[in-house]
């Protein structure tokens, strides 16, 4: 391998720094309003309070789970597992649909990112400034807005770090222990190492997370067909490319509308020509849409040299939006979707097992009584406290005792000694009971349980 092929005899090329230029347009606002929007839910759902507990609030040690208003437990993991699915089908979903809408809008590397060119431009400039910044000696000027850039930037990552740590332990009582200066060990590692990693990808790595730390860019190819709504430049309007004077005739000159212009690239977050087709480092933002929209209106051409299309429209104009990936994906994504929300409303907020004293078969008592002693493992998944009533299903001999009232408070769980006894004669080996344990207050939160009770096996019965 010669050396031209490893970057002068090294085996990492660097990337040559990017100076995105600024342009205003339609997705640029929609893209802004997905920036402001999504880091305002970010940065302030934490402080909101929804019956008396953080809106969104992910209590590790406590094994409690609080979203909007809706507590959830350890046993409710298989939601989590139900929006992670769903996830995965939306991904899909919209990438068929209309490619890397996630990316260019949503996504946080492309959001965080979006904050921080943002205050890069407040403190250094347009792409013009910001170049002649970087190529100029230090001096006070360029000492001043280098520092404030820094400044808004570490500033903004360590907001954001203890934000993230926010979600883990109650935000309200973390900013009492920063003002003390008492933050804990966990919380003060965990908001460090976030806001290093926001400081990190969104001020320097940026387009390089895209390009070869996101698998995404990797494997979205085989989510995308013909009918795939995508960013493309219209080659057969565009080319042969070429500069004109606004005015001049270019079918006389032979030359198509594209006026190569460049800045298609220079708006670039990721530094590709669009017009060398579909890259895996396009990330969909559609600024290159803005600026040659812009550009074409200069010139009095019409729009849409660079657009949203698709594969098939560009070649013979018919696109099909309604097509079976999609229509399997959509189903399943509004079927998940619902399921879950219905559950996740409708579920029961109460949880109970029962397990046999293992130190003993059955205790034999007076009368000719056989008892059996449990524990019973009670969860209140309530916002309110509650007393509980249990009692045997269709079985009118049996006796159930508590060791004690048999009440909870909101959010708690406890284990209560019960014991069953059953004349011997109502069995033989191990009987099964149906047991009901039924709020006092509002009899519509109620579970089943089955009982194991073992009793001696009489003369002539099966073992």
């Amino acid at each position: 391998m010669n050396q031209a092929a490893t970057g002068g005899g090294t085996l990492y090329r660097k990337e040559p720094k990017l100076y995105p230029r600024y342009v205003d347009g339609r997705f640029a606002r929609l893209r802004n309003l997905a920036m402001y929007v999504l880091l305002g839910l970010y940065y302030f759902l934490p402080w909101i309070q929804i019956g008396g507990s953080q809106s969104v609030l992910f209590d590790l040690p406590a094994r409690k789970f609080f979203i909007f208003g809706m507590t959830f437990w350890p046993q409710d993991f298989i939601y989590l597992a139900l929006l992670l699915i769903s996830a995965g089908l939306s991904l899909f979903f919209f990438t068929a649909l209309a490619g890397r809408l996630w990316c260019g809008f949503a996504c946080p590397q492309t959001v965080w990112t979006e904050a921080f060119l943002m205050m890069e431009r407040w403190t250094e400039g347009n792409r013009q400034k910001r170049l002649k910044l970087d190529a100029m000696p230090w001096n006070l000027e360029k000492f001043l807005r280098k520092g404030a850039k820094q400044f808004l930037w570490i500033t903004f990552s360590i907001w954001t770090g203890l934000t993230f740590v926010g979600f883990f332990t109650p935000i309200r009582g973390m900013a009492g222990n920063i003002v003390s200066f008492n933050l804990g060990p966990w919380e003060t590692f965990w908001s460090t190492f976030y806001g290093l990693a926001t400081y990190g990808n969104a001020g320097y790595l940026r387009a390089q997370v895209c390009k070869y730390m996101c698998p995404y860019a990797r494997f979205q190819s085989a989510m995308f067909d013909q009918d795939t709504l995508i960013i493309s430049y219209d080659e057969r309007r565009g080319e042969p490319r070429g500069g004109r004077s606004k005015g001049a005739d270019r079918k006389q000159q032979g030359l198509g509308d594209c006026i190569n212009c460049t800045l298609c690239v220079q708006v670039c977050p990721t530094g590709i020509d669009i017009r060398d087709g579909l890259q895996y480092e396009c990330i969909a933002c559609a600024a290159c849409i803005d600026v040659c929209d812009q550009v074409m209106d200069k010139m009095d051409y019409p729009r849409g040299l660079i657009r949203y299309t698709t594969e098939s429209a560009l070649k013979h104009g018919n696109t099909r939006v309604i097509r079976p990936r999609l229509v399997v994906y959509g189903t399943l994504l509004l079927v998940l979707i619902g399921g879950t929300l219905w559950s996740m409303t409708h579920r029961m907020p109460l949880r109970a097992d029962l397990i046999r004293d293992r130190n003993a078969l059955y205790r034999e008592l007076p009368g000719g009584m056989i008892e059996n002693v449990y524990t019973m493992k009670v969860t209140n998944m309530d916002d309110a406290p509650h007393r509980y009533s249990l009692s045997v299903a269709g079985n009118t001999v049996a006796e159930i005792e508590a060791g004690r009232p048999l009440q909870l408070a909101a959010s708690a769980t406890d284990g209560f000694t019960i014991r069953i006894r059953l004349p011997a004669a109502e069995g033989s080996g191990v009987e099964t009971l149906s047991l009901e344990l039924v709020a006092d207050e509002d009899p519509a939160i109620r579970t089943t349980l089955d009982a194991k009770v073992l009793m001696p096996v009489r003369p002539g019965s099966p073992d």
